[in-house]
């Protein structure tokens, strides 16, 4: 055989056939040669040995060997390579042979019919490479939320990576307090990916979403004939999270009843069903995130305070934006890139104004707002280079002075307009912070009463309230009012 035969057949799936017969193990050979790299054994130690080795993807076992039990290999090449498929063969329909078909991937009896059985060991690769793909996705899904993809470097940011990176390994309570869109699922599910529970579930429930009538069914399910409408059994979220992570979005919005019984069910890790008698133990990890102050609401009786000591073993601070704001520059050039791969268009670049705005804007909706911004703009804008233009309304007029900037620059307003406008909008808030008192605000614009009363004449600036056609707001009557 050729290097080049040799290199195509490691390529190819594996099937391992174990019989002690020579026919049987020569037609599977010539059955299954074209799509398979098919190796044989004749005994269960020649199983097993080439089973650690060559890590078959699938086995035809037959369950009657000489001085072995083919029930027993079974076992045993499962312990060794769990991920394959095992299907006996047999001549005997036996209780054995039933039992063998209750445990092992598939049974198949001697004579086979050569069509059954490549159509089972098709599916039975079918299963191998499906478990290999889930498997390749919690790999990935691992990455993309290890606490190394979390984007940021300031001091705040870096406090967070650290304690993530301590608290994973384990099973403490979790409390993450922040705004919203500040990143508490992410940081979650950092926490969940860098643990050992990583391969299980991780089970999210939003508690602002659920109505209180349905919250304690959602979490604890419920059993046929529960209550009206209750056709069949349904399993809860914690129930669903067994082994892995349950992570509570917004804790702070169930109401008092059903805290009392989430608290009693993470403390003795049992719960019932509703409508059930039978106690239900679980193993859950739980981490629970609010962008309320939790203790403050536990000193007014709004939550439990048994509950929040519970949950406050581990807690995590996410700082809003605009209080990180050395992290802006790396997040915009992460969205980027990944809104541009993930519409399959060309990145978007900024124009040094608008990113000057980003830096300064306040960014109420935090990283959610910046992220959804940024998927806007490189869809929506036609050029190759954001301007200050191309953001929504109302965001640019959050500050109307790097609009006007960016308006002269491109020659669309005069500057003498736009110094106007400017100018405009510092008395109004002036007049306004004083109660309209000329001469209040005159010292806090740093100027005379009588410049702000040419300007304020000059701008046809009007007390609120006056509609066009009415006098103008008159300085003097600001002056004189206390």
């Amino acid at each position: 055989m050729s290097s080049a035969e040799k290199k195509r057949d490691l390529n190819q799936p594996v099937l391992m056939v174990v019989d002690d017969e020579a026919g049987v193990r020569q037609a599977l050979q010539l059955i299954f040669n074209k799509t398979f790299r098919v190796i044989e054994a004749i005994s269960a130690a020649e199983a097993l040995q080439k089973a650690i080795e060559e890590r078959p993807d699938v086995v035809l076992l037959d369950i009657v060997m000489p001085g072995t039990d083919g029930l027993e290999v079974l076992k045993q090449l499962r312990s060794v390579q769990p991920d394959c498929q095992i299907i006996m063969l047999s001549a005997l329909n036996t209780a054995r042979a039933a039992f063998a078909a209750r445990t092992a991937f598939d049974y198949v009896t001697k004579p086979f019919d050569v069509e059954e059985l490549r159509m089972r060991v098709e599916h039975a690769m079918e299963k191998v490479e499906m478990s290999r793909e889930i498997e390749r996705l919690k790999e990935e899904v691992g990455r993309k939320y290890g606490v190394e993809h979390v984007i940021g470097k300031s001091p705040q940011i870096i406090d967070v990576f650290k304690a993530v990176s301590m608290v994973a390994g384990k099973k403490s309570t979790v409390l993450i307090t922040g705004e919203s869109g500040t990143g508490k699922e992410l940081i979650a599910r950092a926490i969940h990916y860098n643990s050992d529970r990583r391969s299980k579930p991780f089970v999210v429930v939003n508690c602002a979403a659920l109505p209180d009538t349905l919250i304690e069914s959602e979490l604890f399910g419920y059993e046929k004939g529960a209550f009206t409408n209750a056709a069949q059994k349904k399993i809860g979220r914690f129930e669903l999270a067994h082994s892995g992570t349950l992570f509570l979005d917004e804790i702070g919005e169930l109401n008092l009843s059903t805290q009392a019984k989430f608290l009693r069910a993470i403390e003795q890790e049992t719960f019932t069903r509703l409508g059930g008698t039978d106690e239900i133990k679980v193993d859950v990890r739980i981490i629970a995130a609010s962008n309320r102050d939790l203790e403050t609401l536990a000193k007014t009786g709004e939550f439990r305070p048994d509950l929040f000591y519970r949950l406050n073993v581990v807690s995590l601070y996410l700082p809003p934006l605009r209080e990180r704001r050395d992290d802006i520059s790396l997040l915009l050039d992460h969205f980027l890139r990944l809104k541009a791969q993930e519409h399959s268009i060309a990145s978007k670049t900024l124009s040094p104004e608008t990113v000057d705005f980003f830096y300064s804007y306040p960014w109420p909706g935090n990283v959610r707002e910046l992220e959804n911004l940024i998927e806007r703009v490189t869809i929506l804008t036609p050029h190759d280079t954001v301007t200050l233009r191309d953001l929504p309304a109302s965001m640019r007029a959050a500050d109307q002075t790097a609009v006007a900037k960016e308006d002269v620059l491109h020659g669309d307003r005069a500057l003498g307009d736009a110094v106007d406008e400017f100018e405009r909008e510092l008395i109004v808030k002036a007049l306004q912070r004083t109660g309209f008192n000329q001469t209040k605000a005159a010292m806090l614009l740093g100027t005379s009463r009588r410049i702000l009363k040419y300007r304020i004449e000059k701008l046809k600036i009007t007390e609120p309230g006056q509609t066009r056609g009415e006098p103008e707001f008159s300085p003097y009557q600001a002056a004189q009012k206390p």
